[in-house]
């Protein structure tokens, strides 16, 4: 997404509006799984592939897509997630179960209801955001995720589905209906816990800002959790980045600055809600200093 003018002055309305009221004052307190902060979904489609990985330091997460069969009874792949709108949907679903300490989430009666809470605009065609986002919310909750931690101390490993069921009434002809029950998706017991023992808080009003572009999605929540611990400078070599944020560039010198040009312009956008946030890009990674947080701590 190119930084032009009416673009910037779309986001920097916003970052005033935002700067103005805190998020928990504005109803605007949301949380992401911290699983899915520390290694992250892809920005684009991969294909048909039946794994997909992120490495963040000795923190790794593999995520396989599901499976169906078609009428002729042939097995094939859903698919993986990918984009804005499964980072958004996981947004709104980890803070709905902060909220309700509930396995349950409740999506509402209508689709155009739901779309709403992630300041998505219903639109139909084959490149509408109804089809896009009903599409990407049956990858990500038939997907499965896996981690391995493999440090020095310790060498442990686990992994989830996402959801054990989801059930969604909607009619992506009629947006605006509303239906007789309720569209919901529980969560499994591994990834409910995984959100409420470890939720990173977030404000949502600035992801639906950064919504044109995962990557910036991605540095906000990333940085939001990593700064909330940092107690000293560090330094994050581009390369050890790039493993983390764009396994979709290429595997070489030139893929590295591909990314980190990327990043960068990325960055500038989080900048301006993140504003205490320290940080400086040198020539041989990005360095970090100890910040406030952009959410006021709090107990959930």
């Amino acid at each position: 997404m190119i930084m032009n003018q009416e673009n910037l002055n779309k986001i920097v309305s916003e970052m005033l509006a935002i700067e103005a009221v805190e998020a928990k004052e504005a109803g605007a307190l949301g949380y992401m799984a911290r699983a899915l902060v520390q290694a992250t979904l892809p920005h684009k489609n991969p294909g048909q592939v039946n794994v997909w990985g992120r490495r963040n330091g000795d923190f790794s997460v593999i995520m396989q897509p599901g499976y169906t069969i078609d009428k002729n009874n042939n097995s094939y792949s859903i698919g993986l997630p990918y984009g804005t709108k499964p980072r958004l949907v996981m947004a709104f679903i980890s803070s709905e179960v902060v909220k309700t300490r509930d396995r349950e989430v409740v999506l509402g009666r209508s689709l155009s209801e739901f779309m709403r809470q992630l300041d998505l605009t219903p639109t139909g065609g084959r490149w509408g955001t109804i089809p896009m986002l009903k599409n990407q919310m049956k990858r990500l909750f038939s997907a499965t995720v896996s981690f391995q931690y493999d440090g020095q101390e310790a060498d442990i490993s686990g992994g989830f589905r996402i959801a054990s069921r989801a059930i969604l009434f909607w009619d992506t002809r009629l947006p605006q209906q509303q239906t007789l029950w309720e569209s919901t998706v529980t969560l499994t017991q591994e990834f409910y816990d995984e959100i409420v023992n470890h939720p990173v808080p977030l404000d949502m009003r600035v992801l639906a800002a950064l919504k044109g572009s995962s990557l910036a999605i991605d540095i906000y929540c990333w940085l939001s959790y990593r700064l909330s611990y940092l107690k000293t400078p560090t330094t994050i070599p581009w390369e050890i980045l790039k493993l983390q944020f764009g396994a979709d560039y290429a595997k070489n010198s030139q893929g590295v600055r591909d990314f980190k040009r990327a990043f960068l312009r990325e960055l500038k956008k989080v900048n301006l809600f993140y504003q205490k946030a320290k940080l400086e890009s040198l020539e041989g990674g990005l360095n970090l200093k100890p910040s406030a947080t952009h959410i006021k701590k709090l107990t959930t």
